[in-house]
């Protein structure tokens, strides 16, 4: 298990390829799961694949862009065995604004870190409760692609479905803030070698 404040490498593999990478400070981990923080401003890799019209691009294509993470920093909470993460995000007024459920393999524990691959799809749930099913063409897109299989895909819904169903919002971290002390973690040398 991972120490509060340790920093450690969240990692989007497809393939032999890293498409993205994020530099993050564990908050808590445990067998249950990991919560962990991204700070503003953190350099990270992030995958260009979108065409102008908002699709899919072939994942061949895709390129990875260096940037600095937007907004105001999130919270992630990814369950143990489970196929999504909740990523927890707050606006500029410091008021909670919703979760973001990001369905994706179950993350794989390697040093330094958690591999695993997004499957495209993904739920926002504003916090009201109000919720939006988001990328469903990418799913689809991902699938005629050969990203993963139609297997992987209904898997994928079947999981949202069952997050969905549980219904375990608020999650409880709500108003959790980070330490004043905590500094941006770098992007480690390497991060793009599966």
């Amino acid at each position: 298990m991972w120490s509060s404040g340790e920093a450690i490498l969240l990692r989007h593999v497809l393939g032999p390829r890293v498409l993205t990478a994020i530099p993050q400070r564990v908050i808590a981990d445990n067998t249950a799961s990991t919560a962990t923080w991204i700070e503003p401003g953190t350099r990270i890799a992030y995958p260009l694949g979108l065409a102008p019209d908002g699709s899919l691009l072939d994942p061949d294509t895709w390129t990875v862009d260096l940037r600095a993470w937007f907004g105001n920093g999130c919270l992630d909470l990814t369950p143990a065995g489970r196929a999504h993460m909740i990523r927890h995000f707050w606006g500029d007024d410091g008021a909670f604004a919703g979760w973001y459920v990001n369905l994706q393999d179950p993350v794989h524990r390697r040093p330094g870190g958690l591999d695993t691959t997004d499957l495209q799809l993904d739920v926002w749930i504003e916090a009201d409760g109000t919720v939006q099913w988001k990328d469903e063409d990418h799913l689809e897109q991902a699938v005629a692609f050969g990203m993963f299989s139609q297997a992987a895909a209904d898997a994928a819904r079947e999981e949202a479905e069952r997050v969905l169903e549980e219904w375990s919002f608020p999650t409880g971290w709500e108003d959790w803030r980070p330490p004043p002390d905590w500094t941006i973690p770098e992007l480690p040398e390497g991060w793009d070698v599966v």
